[in-house]
């Protein structure tokens, strides 16, 4: 058996050669050396991220390296992702994330929902599906909120009698699990700034003049993904139940951990006003021409002056800050691509598979196909760098450019649970002990799929009649 170290070692070697055979390639007719370069760079970097092979933060920095001391790219071209407003979004919504949690807001939310909702295995599902479209605005990490949701919802399973890596994991914590991991994936979907794709999404989406801000996000997402949360945890329980129905204990539980909590705090008092004043900021951004960005700082500008975070947690947020560089670098990296002629040249290739194809046909088969192509990726955001852009331009101009765009912006939420490796945010749930890789493979299969089917049948008119 080939050990872990040595494995990521021929995988790191397997992903270099991957360049550098593209690389040496002959540049095809139609495309500048530079582009084609480039795509060798990006490719050996996409390959190691869904390999293993490197980390996203380490794989960006090799090609960042390469593109510039290749000259492939000027170095004021290849860090301009740094100067990116979006960017810097994402990074300070982390921070903000982290007063929510300091405060401690997110678990007094889950609690109260738990204590209202929660007699019934399912109403437990429902109320954790519920915390996570609440808190998700503030969060533009999945793998953070999995942080928060996790031990709430091992403390409800533990409680039910339902312990990971034994026939009790079933009782109740297996469905909680799987419920949760896929809450994770809908709410990320809802809130423009949930995932820090998203913002890239929108971004890259805007070449194709899809414009895009929160309050249209919203808008456009709140039927299908609302839906889906409706619709899933109760798919799961029927396709994997819990083996007991009924949880009377819980509401007292939860009312215990509320008085423990005692009243709200005055962090809590602040961390409410603060995210409720950035959330209706975002989504009136684009009436009083308010820069989101700015928005979100002057929302950390609360929590630091209010004592909420302090000086030393944005020492401390390492994520943050390898999220600022790693983004910036693939953002940059894709878009020169686009900029180059490289996009164009792949999806002029692709469109004579599409070609004929009527625009309802053409819409199913990319966003299906896009779906699909996800079983090879560990990135969400890895996945959309490498394929949105093709994808959106594909499908034009039969398809409806800010209908295509929304439906590929929803998949790349709801598809995080086709596989376990499918999103970060998915590890420490199938690390629990508490779902199998099989069961994720299985029902995290039947969850993508009802999402997309929700979002194709039900999503596509509504995108039609607010986006257009």
């Amino acid at each position: 058996m080939v050990s872990p170290t040595r494995r990521t070692r021929i995988l790191q070697l397997l992903s270099i050669g991957i360049g550098a055979a593209i690389w040496m390639v002959p540049v095809p007719d139609g495309l500048q050396p530079a582009a084609w370069h480039l795509f060798a760079i990006f490719s050996a970097a996409i390959f190691a991220v869904v390999s293993a092979a490197a980390s996203i933060l380490v794989a960006s920095i090799v090609a960042l390296v390469v593109s510039i001391f290749s000259g492939t790219l000027e170095p004021s071209v290849a860090y301009g992702g740094f100067s990116q407003g979006f960017i810097l979004l994402i990074v300070v919504a982390f921070l903000v994330g982290k007063g929510v949690v300091n405060s401690g807001l997110g678990m007094r939310i889950a609690y109260l929902l738990v204590r209202a909702f929660g007699r019934s295995s399912l109403g437990l599902a429902y109320s954790m599906v519920a915390t996570d479209a609440i808190i998700a605005p503030a969060f533009p990490s999945n793998t953070a909120r999995s942080g928060v949701l996790f031990p709430i919802v091992e403390s409800l399973a533990l409680s039910g009698g339902s312990s990971p890596h034994d026939a009790t994991r079933t009782k109740v914590g297996a469905f909680l699990v799987m419920t949760t991991m896929a809450s994770i994936g809908l709410s990320s979907g809802l809130w423009m700034t949930a995932m820090a794709a998203n913002p890239v999404g929108v971004a890259l989406a805007s070449r194709f003049g899809v414009e895009l801000d929160f309050a249209s996000w919203l808008l456009a997402a709140s039927v299908p993904m609302l839906l889906s949360m409706l619709v899933v945890p109760w798919i799961l329980y029927r396709v994997f139940p819990p083996d007991v129905k009924a949880t009377p204990d819980a509401p007292r539980i939860a009312a215990e951990n509320l008085r423990r909590l005692g009243k709200f705090s005055r962090h809590e008092w602040i961390a409410t006003a603060a995210f409720v004043a950035m959330v209706t900021g975002w989504g009136l951004s684009s009436v009083f021409s308010l820069d989101v960005t700015a928005v979100a700082f002057a929302g950390l500008a609360i929590f630091l002056l209010s004592g909420v975070i302090a000086p030393k947690d944005i020492r401390q947020s390492g994520d943050a800050l390898e999220t600022l560089i790693w983004f910036a670098i693939l953002f940059t990296l894709s878009s020169e691509l686009d900029n180059l002629g490289f996009m164009r040249y792949v999806g002029d290739i692709l469109a004579t598979y599409v070609d004929g194809m009527t625009p309802a046909l053409t819409f199913t088969a990319l966003t299906a196909l896009y779906v699909l192509l996800h079983y090879l990726f560990v990135s969400q955001t890895a996945h959309m760098l490498a394929l949105f852009s093709v994808f959106l331009g594909l499908s034009q101009p039969e398809v409806p450019a800010a209908v295509m765009a929304m439906s590929l912006l929803l998949a790349n939420s709801y598809f995080s649970v086709i596989t376990p490796h499918a999103s970060s945010a998915n590890v420490i749930f199938v690390g629990s002990g508490y779902v199998t890789a099989g069961e994720v493979y299985r029902y995290g299969g039947i969850v993508t799929l009802v999402s997309f089917i929700i979002c194709t049948l039900i999503g596509t008119p509504w995108f039609m009649l607010v986006l257009n």
